[in-house]
């Protein structure tokens, strides 16, 4: 059975999808981008502070859905400039310390309203 997670304390959509889907035990968080939630804009900074954003919005989708990182299987990074992997790395390590994720990081045109960069998600439990 499929069920919609969401949560006042990640962005909304900003587009025709949901935060998170749960089924059968797995947790498919869509893409979430630098906004901060309670003032719907995108934060001030570079990429340090944008995907530290990115995390704690899909840190609070997993805890509003009953999961925590160390559930977290597999990740998708998408950056505006491969400049900023390793900058995005060592923030993103600091999430994932231990038992890390499979992961995924690409370099793309674009992303939406400007931002450096976007993260989805898979956790099971």
């Amino acid at each position: 059975m499929k069920k919609i997670i969401s949560t006042v304390h990640a962005p909304k959509a900003i587009g025709p999808y949901s935060q998170a889907i749960e089924v059968n035990g797995i947790l498919y968080i869509s893409g979430q981008v630098a906004i901060n939630p309670k003032t719907g804009k995108v934060v001030d900074g570079g990429i340090v502070e944008q995907t530290e954003q990115v995390l704690n919005n899909i840190g609070e989708i997993l805890k509003a859905a009953g999961y925590t990182f160390s559930d977290v299987v597999k990740s998708t990074c998408l950056l505006s400039d491969m400049a900023s992997f390793a900058t995005m790395n060592e923030v993103y390590g600091s999430y994932y310390k231990v038992d890390q994720p499979a992961r995924a990081a690409f370099a793309v045109k674009e992303l939406p309203l400007g931002v450096l960069i976007e993260i989805e998600t898979i956790a099971v439990k």
